[in-house]
């Protein structure tokens, strides 16, 4: 009987001790560095053989379909990056995006500046976005991409604690700025290998230049993939 006690008290001690350190290292401050908080932000997938289309969108419902269409076209696959505000919208462009199977992840909801936010403004910001699009979709909102690619610790902890990957490209068009379909194919295919992602947004242009761009990875052999399945 005593024997038992001893090990129940001990046991309890030990208990205690665990809590007591577990609560200490939750507590205190982790600091993070510049390199450590670049690690937590993705700018290439691991694929031997496949690139992605980002196709970050804040408007143009119209070049979205017709950039669903040119991807049927070359069954190829695509992640579009959706604002909040612009999904609330544009509802039925949203459901057609999932059903065709393009992947979808968060582009925040106001497209603010979120490294200027605080965490709990960070987590306000895309949490709205991804409950909304997930509401929509009926899927998983696995990725975000930072509006303007601005993002702080703030930014990526919150998309952590909201399960979410942080993402970046590796090629940016830039068709926002630039508006030449022979840019855009330029910049999305000059030097382009597996795992690279590549930013776009749906521009007149860019439509114009989605095939071009689309044959040329078929012409050296790579498949246009989601950013989810670039990542493995």
């Amino acid at each position: 009987m005593k024997s038992s006690r001893l090990i129940a008290a001990v046991t309890n001690a030990v208990l205690v001790v665990i809590i007591v350190v577990v609560a200490v290292v939750c507590f205190l401050p982790v600091e993070r560095t510049a390199a450590t908080l670049e690690e937590r932000v993705l700018r290439k997938g691991n694929s031997e053989d496949g690139v992605s289309l980002m196709i970050n969108v804040y408007w143009g419902a119209d070049e979205v379909r017709e950039i669903l269409s040119i991807l049927d076209e070359h069954e190829a696959k695509a992640t579009f990056f959706l604002g909040g505000s612009w999904a609330d919208d544009n509802v039925d462009c949203v459901k057609e995006i999932a059903e065709r199977g393009h992947e979808i992840g968060s582009h925040g909801y106001f497209h603010l500046n979120q490294d200027a936010l605080s965490l709990e403004e960070n987590l306000q910001e895309i949490g709205t976005s991804v409950q909304f699009l997930s509401l929509v979709t009926h899927l998983p909102v696995t990725l975000f991409a930072p509006p303007s690619g601005a993002y702080s610790d703030d930014v990526v902890t919150a998309a952590e604690r909201l399960g979410l990957k942080t993402i970046l490209w590796s090629k940016d068009t830039i068709d926002w700025r630039d508006k030449d379909a022979d840019i855009c194919f330029s910049r999305a295919t000059k030097g382009v290998q597996g795992g690279d992602l590549i930013l776009m947004h749906p521009m007149a242009h860019t439509v114009r230049a989605l095939p071009r761009i689309l044959s040329y990875y078929e012409e050296h052999g790579l498949r246009a993939i989601t950013v989810g399945e670039n990542l493995g």
